[in-house]
């Protein structure tokens, strides 16, 4: 009983580790950039670049992968997608229009579906590596 409740105890520091990276990273990648670039046609794009948010998951997907191996997968599936969502939140909820809820929704949905099939592989490579150590 003892261990097992250790064991969850674990696995929830992991989970808020993974989120708060997932915060920081945000916040260093993408928080600061506000600003929308009007094209000479007048329409828009940004705020972020796609430089940004491919430094934003090369970030992430080494704490990701990192939680997997040693088979935190519930933390690792849950705390970035979540993290990102919150971060996503605080940073969009000043939109008048309501709709960042919508993208909110779907950046966890996004989250939680890549975050799984990483750590689906990553758990996966780990469990061979460490079935095949055990027979040599």
């Amino acid at each position: 009983m003892e261990r097992r409740r250790a064991e969850r105890a674990r696995e929830l520091t992991v989970g808020l580790v993974l989120a708060g990276v997932a915060v920081g990273a945000w916040a260093g990648w993408l928080g600061w950039d506000q600003q929308r670039d009007v094209h000479p046609d007048g329409s828009t794009t940004g705020p972020y670049e796609a430089w940004q948010v491919i430094g934003l998951v090369l970030t992430l997907v080494g704490p990701l992968c990192r939680a997997a191996w040693r088979r935190h997968t519930d933390a690792a599936v849950a705390g970035v997608p979540l993290g990102l969502a919150f971060a996503a939140y605080v940073d969009w909820s000043d939109d008048a229009s309501g709709l960042y809820l919508v993208g909110v929704v779907t950046l966890l949905l996004g989250g939680l579906a890549v975050t799984a099939a990483v750590t689906a592989v990553t758990a996966g490579i780990g469990r061979a590596t460490a079935l095949r150590g055990n027979r040599a």
